[in-house]
């Protein structure tokens, strides 16, 4: 059984199994940095930093039920059965408890040393505490060993020590309810049909766990009572999508399997696919628990090997059309979940948006392939339709990419691509990423660091017009808009047609400081008001250029932010000597080898896909409007509330 996989070492969980890195400061001045915003999405993560502690006690064995309500003012509590905080004072801070460490101190938890949890989804140790710091009040209470204690906080403060309630026959585990701080998040509020959604993939994704959903706020179509507990894992989660979409194949490919025995080391991966020709297929995966939006190491394992797969079974059955068969064809129709359970993984950003540890794809890849080639000589009726409609998607692309290829060739001598355009060689679309850069010293970098083939860079002339409520005609004069639709090859609004754009990625590249900010703004304005389809189909990005260079010998490493900075000058680079720091205050400043290291070589960079929030569409179009309409009193309004985050801000 996964619990116990997943048992945790036989080392007593104490006070002394938690770790402290360092403080708790920084959160609520620059909450960005730890929640990603201060957005609906950032606020309902808190609910999802809370969850994943008592996902992580029911993964590790010690819990089986977790309880998670909504109350009428818009507090939320989550309560699980497993072995509650501990409360005993710290070794390292005698005179607190180990309660006040854990959620007063940021990487502060028993998730560092790997005794008390093999896996977790809350690996950072911030989680806990940054809600707190983002909460005007939290309430926990721990029942251990038969006894129940209490602490009180605000905004990160605690309210006194620990209080001993008194006896408790019948209940173990902790108990957290916190209010989200509205100076902090402003108007918003968390909504039950977003916490719901949340909750029930969370059952799926642990199938020995029993979740309890409750709200008191009643908004027409979210159950106001509910208990999710699903044994078949990740095959029910995906029947439940797929409904009754004709599929090709009558039962999906579906399993769990552990790394123990073949690799040696504790975790798992679980998974489940399947095709249809119903709608367009998507994949969902997880690590820890823990949704990864963006992919990651373990996405490029489950799908290598499941291509490795079909294309080895085509040449067993002699259709020699199989080799055709990429990746992006498994996608078009393959619907997939993908779960995997690692210890001390390795994720791009504290909102663990993508998984970055390198043996994850290795483990996976391992783990499924051996599964996926039994299953497809077992079931040779669904094989066989798998892969006649996996051959049909690989020539139909050939077909369309001759096309483009033809196409792109006689735009190129037809279109009057602008004179600052440095494009790059394709003859094909497929591969090609164009960086709209902010101005010319940006662009003398980046021509050094591109790679000429597949990347072409288009230099801008300061900030473009503020589209929204401009004027046709403005649209049409602005010379800077005028040179991005002619190197794209498209027209705006209504013209524009998806099958025009001449590159695959259209990537924004700006200094990391308010002007960069601005200029990126703007930039998604335009294309969210007269592009749209290009942000639907995944086509637009921001890159990630780091703000600072950290040296220490011969050890260099790049970081995102002041936190990251502060992590590692307190942890050390590994290195000799004194740690170097260069802060870059521009793209200007950076050579071609850090730039094309940190943010534009594929295989070391981030890119942030630009995307418009399914759950809450309505809320992008009226946050657009606040801060780029005509109506400079909802932009005041929006810069009132939120200004007090950039009150010390180093730019």
């Amino acid at each position: 059984m996964a619990s116990d996989m997943f048992a945790a070492q036989p080392e007593e969980y104490n006070a002394s199994s938690i770790e402290v890195l360092e403080g708790l400061e920084p959160v609520r001045k620059r909450p960005g940095m730890y929640i990603g915003g201060t957005d609906e999405r950032a606020l309902h993560h808190l609910v999802a930093e809370v969850l994943d502690n008592s996902m992580d006690e029911a993964v590790a064995g010690h819990a089986t039920r977790i309880e998670i309500e909504l109350h009428a003012d818009h507090s939320c509590t989550i309560r699980d059965n497993g072995r509650g905080i501990p409360v005993d004072p710290h070794p390292k801070f005698p005179g607190k408890s180990a309660l006040e460490v854990i959620l007063c101190t940021l990487h502060a938890g028993g998730k560092f040393s790997g005794k008390a949890y093999e896996t977790s989804g809350g690996l950072h140790g911030v989680g806990a505490s940054v809600v707190n710091a983002l909460s005007d009040l939290m309430v926990v209470e721990v029942a251990r060993n038969k006894e129940l204690f209490r602490q009180s906080f605000s905004r990160g403060i605690p309210q006194g020590p620990v209080e001993k309630i008194g006896p408790t026959q019948n209940r173990r585990g902790t108990t957290v309810t916190f209010h989200p701080d509205a100076e902090i998040f402003g108007h918003l509020q968390l909504k039950p049909a977003r916490l719901l959604k949340m909750v029930r993939s969370k059952a799926y994704l642990f199938s020995g766990v029993e979740i309890r959903w409750k709200t008191a706020i009643n908004d027409g179509e979210t159950p106001l009572e509910a208990t999710f507990h699903f044994p078949g894992g990740l095959a029910d989660y995906l029947g439940d999508q797929l409904e009754k979409a004709t599929t090709y194949a009558d039962r999906p490919f579906a399993g769990k399997v552990g790394f123990q025995e073949k690799f040696g080391i504790p975790g798992s991966v679980e998974w489940a696919i399947n095709w249809t020709p119903s709608r367009d297929g998507f994949i969902q995966s997880y690590c820890n628990t823990v949704p990864t939006p963006e992919g990651g190491t373990h996405e490029a394992g489950f799908w290598s090997a499941i291509l490795k797969g079909i294309r080895a079974y085509g040449d067993l059955v002699k259709n020699r059309k199989a080799e055709l068969i990429t990746r992006d064809d498994m996608l078009a129709g393959g619907c997939a979940l993908i779960s995997v359970f690692i210890r001390e993984p390795q994720f791009v950003g504290q909102t663990k948006d993508r998984l970055a540890t390198e043996e994850a794809a290795k483990f996976v890849e391992g783990a499924v392939r051996d599964h996926f080639d039994n299953w497809l000589a077992n079931d040779t009726k669904s094989a066989g339709a798998i892969l006649d409609f996996l051959v049909l998607r690989a020539e139909e692309r050939l077909r369309r990419r001759q096309e483009k290829e033809t196409a792109r060739k006689s735009a190129t001598k037809r279109l009057r691509l602008p004179g600052k355009l440095t494009d790059c060689s394709s003859k094909t679309r497929e591969g090609t990423e164009l960086f709209i850069v902010e101005g010319d010293s940006a662009g003398g970098s980046a021509k050094g660091a591109r790679s000429r083939e597949t990347q072409a860079l288009l230099p801008l002339k300061g900030k473009i017009l503020n589209v929204l409520g401009a004027a046709s005609n403005k649209l049409n004069d602005n010379s800077e808009i005028r040179d991005i639709c002619e190197a794209l090859g498209v027209q705006m609004g209504t013209r524009f047609k998806i099958d025009d754009l001449r590159y695959e990625k259209i990537i924004i590249m700006t200094d990391a400081d308010v002007d960069g900010a601005h200029i990126a703004s703007l930039l998604m304005t335009f294309f969210y008001t007269q592009m749209r389809p290009m942000i639907d189909k995944g086509h637009l990005y921001l890159a990630c250029p780091p703000l600072y260079r950290l040296t220490q010998g011969a050890k260099r490493l790049y970081v995102a932010n002041d936190a990251e900075k502060e992590l590692w000058l307190a942890k050390g680079l590994g290195g000799k000597g004194k740690i170097d720091v260069q802060r870059f205050k521009g793209l200007g400043e950076m050579d071609a080898k850090d730039l094309k290291d940190t943010t534009m070589n594929p295989a070391t960079r981030t890119l942030i896909r630009v995307s418009i929030d399914e759950d809450e569409p309505g809320e992008t179009a009226d946050l657009v409007e606040r801060l780029m309409g005509k109506k400079p009193e909802l932009r005041f309004q929006y810069i009132q509330e939120n200004a007090r985050f950039v009150e010390e801000l180093d730019v």
